[in-house]
């Protein structure tokens, strides 16, 4: 009897010790929880610090008194449209302008300095006291600058018997006047054939970039050969729903805002800005409204496998580049020869890789897409420069949620994704431009005249 009195005791105390212990460690997870709630508000509390958060919460407001009967994507349309273009953040860095008189040699040098696709173009000959509208002549794209290249290849092909060092001593001579010519009449420059891009070998880059014509050919001289992105700049009174659309539907990499009567731009807002922007949103609920949803369910991505533009790992990479100046896109993912699987992504910078380091191609009797991406990555990753264009593919699955592409796209700095299956093949891609046209619609009439004068091209 008393030994199972004893027993009992014990029981108790180990129940009692347990509970204790229980309580403790419930009290000890409680803290934990309270401390992470804690972190993220503060985490919270920080990011919402920054501007874009700031116009981002402008937009919460809007979104709260909006009528109930509009659907999310309509409240979106009039949150943005009563957001002036001048609430959204400037660019950190300053702005990078390139004289008209420059040479393409220069011009891809500040490009590439800077990291940029696109500058605009200032008239050299301006006075000093011209308005923005007399002082800026256009915007110089890197797409345009591939152009040019692609004339000069194919410009050579018309002589491709003869041998490459006096191909290069041509075109600085009599060919280049005919050249010259096709260039300033503005004609669309012949296609490229895979034979005659193959027999365009490493060398030839090294040749062109020290010829006479790349030195000597003004950024202004080119105009002709490929469509300028026009100089159609916003002011600050103007919507920020207009910089969406012209972002999106519009097709324009970057929208220039200037201030009436000043001489200079005042700010520069890309695709890749806005992309940021509602990075900078996520907690935020009208974007967590609109960013939780599947990629599936937003129609993402807009093209079918069928129609995704790329090019084999031994096809010759200029075959890249003119696909992606004759279609208008920034990149072409580079495909195994067997199956759909990518190796890599070449993008319209990467051509830059051509003309700054020709060198590092010359012992190439042609390069494919393959030896552009190893020698790419092989280059940057010697000078810590390894970027995402060529240093891998970034992927994703159509059932992750568009926010979860958006803080993607934002962390790693890059203008697209691929969307593959479950066994890594390719099934679309996503870019920026995509994003922006779910997040905003064109209401009927939007823009009246607004395009009036400006090239036909940047029309939807």
């Amino acid at each position: 009897m008393e030994a199972q009195l004893k027993r009992e005791d014990e029981e108790r105390e180990k129940e009692t010790a347990n509970n204790i212990m229980a309580d403790r460690r419930a009290t000890e997870r409680r803290i934990e929880e309270a401390f992470h709630e804690l972190e993220q508000m503060t985490s919270l509390s920080v990011k919402m610090s920054s501007p874009e958060a700031k116009l981002g919460m402008r937009v919460e407001d809007l979104w709260d008194i909006q009528q109930p009967q509009l659907t999310p994507t309509e409240k979106l349309n009039a949150c943005f449209e009563d957001i002036q273009v001048s609430s959204f953040p400037k660019a950190s860095a300053s702005l990078v302008e390139i004289n008209s008189d420059s040479s393409l040699a220069e011009a891809v040098q500040i490009l590439s300095q800077h990291k940029l696709l696109s500058a605009p173009v200032v008239d050299f000959s301006a006075p000093k006291d011209a308005s923005w509208i007399d002082r800026y002549i256009g915007i110089v794209e890197f797409a345009g600058i591939v152009a040019w290249v692609l004339q000069q290849t194919e410009a050579d092909e018309s002589f491709d018997t003869i041998p490459a060092t006096d191909s290069v001593k041509k075109v600085n001579g009599g060919p280049a006047l005919s050249a010259a010519c096709r260039i300033a009449q503005g004609r669309r420059f012949a296609s490229l054939s895979p034979r005659s891009a193959a027999a365009i070998s490493g060398n030839y880059f090294g040749e062109l970039t020290s010829s006479n014509l790349y030195k000597t050919t003004k950024v202004r001289d080119i105009a002709g050969s490929f469509r300028w992105a026009p100089f159609l700049a916003l002011q600050k009174s103007n919507s920020m729903l207009t910089v969406l659309l012209l972002l999106s539907k519009y097709k324009m990499k970057s929208v220039p805002v200037v201030d009436p009567g000043e001489a200079k731009i005042d700010n520069i807002i890309t695709q890749s800005a806005v992309i940021h922007m509602l990075a900078e949103c996520a907690g935020l609920h009208w974007f967590e409204n609109w960013g939780n949803k599947k990629l599936s369910d937003l129609g993402l991505p807009l093209m079918s496998p069928k129609h995704l533009i790329e090019v084999c790992e031994d096809e010759p990479v200029l075959q890249a580049f003119k696909m992606m100046r004759l279609k208008g896109i920034g990149g072409i993912p580079v495909v195994e020869r067997q199956g759909r699987k990518a190796i890599g992504n070449v993008s319209i910078r990467d051509i830059q890789l051509l003309l700054i380091a020709p060198e590092i191609y010359k012992d190439y009797r042609s390069i494919t897409g393959k030896d552009f991406l190893v020698t790419a990555r092989r280059y940057r990753e010697e000078r810590h420069e390894v970027l995402p264009s060529t240093s891998g593919m970034v992927t994703c699955t159509r059932h992750v949620s568009l926010k979860e592409v958006i803080l993607t796209l934002d962390s790693k700095k890059i203008h697209r994704i691929y969307v593959v299956d479950d066994d890594g093949g390719l099934q679309g891609v996503i870019t920026l431009r995509d994003i922006l046209s779910r997040l905003v619609h064109e209401p009927r009439g939007y823009f009246g005249d607004f395009f009036y004068g400006y090239s036909p091209n940047i029309r939807g």
